[in-house]
């Protein structure tokens, strides 16, 4: 599987992040969509959407990225999620077990964001 065809959803309520994230994911070839919370990825899927990686935001309004994660994980959703956060040590245990295959500490940058893109290809 090249990176080329590889989908990504950027789930963060920080439209700048949002805008980060979706141009060094396109600039590595992964095409991409991004929403502001966890519930509009929920409904995404719901949709019939799917995708090989999802970057969640741990702290959103609406739905956070904790609740997000476990909701997904029961609808039998199998991507690759990757728990992103400025967040204190203290609250990554509890996003971890909600679900998440990996944690990023914001920001993301292009080494950290092909590391996950070689995990998923290999």
């Amino acid at each position: 599987m090249e990176p080329h065809q590889l989908t990504a959803l950027i789930v963060d309520d920080d439209m700048m992040i949002r805008m980060i994230h979706r141009k060094m994911l396109s600039n590595i070839g992964v095409r991409n969509q991004a929403v502001q919370n966890g519930k509009e990825a929920i409904d995404l899927h719901h949709s019939g959407k799917s995708f090989d990686l999802i970057l969640m935001d741990k702290d959103m309004p609406v739905m956070n990225g904790v609740e997000a994660t476990k909701k997904l994980r029961s609808m039998g959703i199998h991507s690759m999620i990757a728990g992103v956060s400025s967040s204190v040590e203290q609250h990554i245990p509890e996003f971890i077990e909600a679900g998440l295959d990996t944690y990023l500490e914001k920001p993301l940058n292009t080494d950290k964001l092909t590391s996950i893109i070689h995990q998923i290809i290999h």
